[in-house]
């Protein structure tokens, strides 16, 4: 199968606050809060993460249900990160300016038992793209033009 190639393009706004566009026309707003000298009018980035992953993991949930012959009656997902931001801020190199751990709570309602459950998990787990770039070390190379 051929590599598939995503991309985005990003115009800063202001000190916070940067307008996102997708090749399908999608534009997405990433700012910080007032308290962090935002304008609150968009997610902050490491919102957008978790939502990425919440997407990713809706997506191939149901795709590979489906080729389980599993039916997902109803799905919701709950995902919670912490973060030191102390070298976000400058304060120490002590910490990751990452997340540390992200929890991820699955609620469904299926027709499965759990044996199958847990199958379709370990699955779904292997096959995100999200929660693969999260658990694993990704080349990242960053020039300035």
């Amino acid at each position: 199968m051929p590599m598939a190639e995503f991309s985005i393009k990003a115009e800063s706004k202001n000190k916070t606050q940067v307008v996102v566009e997708t090749p399908g026309g999608f534009k997405i707003t990433v700012d910080e809060p007032e308290n962090m000298g935002g304008t609150n009018e968009g997610p902050n980035p490491v919102e957008y993460v978790l939502a990425a992953l919440s997407g990713c993991l809706n997506v191939v949930g149901h795709l590979v249900a489906n080729e389980m012959g599993i039916t997902l009656d109803d799905m919701k997902i709950e995902i919670s990160g912490e973060l030191d931001p102390a070298k976000f801020m400058g304060k120490s190199e002590d910490v990751r300016a990452g997340y540390q751990k992200i929890n991820v709570k699955i609620d469904v309602e299926t027709d499965a038992d759990e044996e199958t459950l847990a199958e379709w998990l370990n699955v779904v787990e292997a096959r995100c793209p999200v929660s693969d770039n999260i658990s694993n070390e990704t080349p990242l190379e960053i020039e300035v033009n």
